[in-house]
C-alpha cells in the first residue's frame, strides 16, 4: 500500500484491510462467511461425513469497499454509480 501511494498508483485489492490501510478499492469474497462454512465443514467431517460427499461451495457474497480519501490523492473520481454499489465507503 505504502509503494503505491509513493509510486501515486491505483490498486485493488482482494482483502478489506489493505483498502483500511489507504489501498484504493476492494473487491472480495467475505472472509467471515467463507471460515464459517469451513467450519461447519470440519465440524460435519468430524461428525463421520465423508468430504468426498460434501458438495463444493463457492463464496456467495462479495464485498465492495472504496477509499475515496485515497482516490481523492490520485486525483481520481469515482462514480456515483460504483459508490452506490459499495459494500463501505471510506471517507
Amino acid at each position: 500500500v505504502e509503494f503505491a501511494a509513493k509510486k501515486r498508483l491505483s490498486t485493488m485489492f482482494t482483502n478489506r484491510d489493505y483498502v483500511m490501510a489507504g489501498g484504493l478499492m476492494s473487491y472480495a469474497p467475505n472472509f467471515s462467511e467463507m471460515f464459517r462454512h469451513a467450519a461447519q465443514y470440519v465440524d460435519k467431517i468430524l461428525k463421520g461425513a465423508n468430504p468426498a460427499d460434501l458438495p463444493i461451495e463457492q463464496p456467495t457474497k462479495f464485498e465492495l469497499v472504496i477509499n475515496l480519501k485515497t482516490a481523492k490523492a490520485l486525483g481520481l473520481t469515482i462514480p456515483q454509480s460504483l459508490l452506490l454499489r459499495a459494500d463501505q465507503v471510506i471517507e
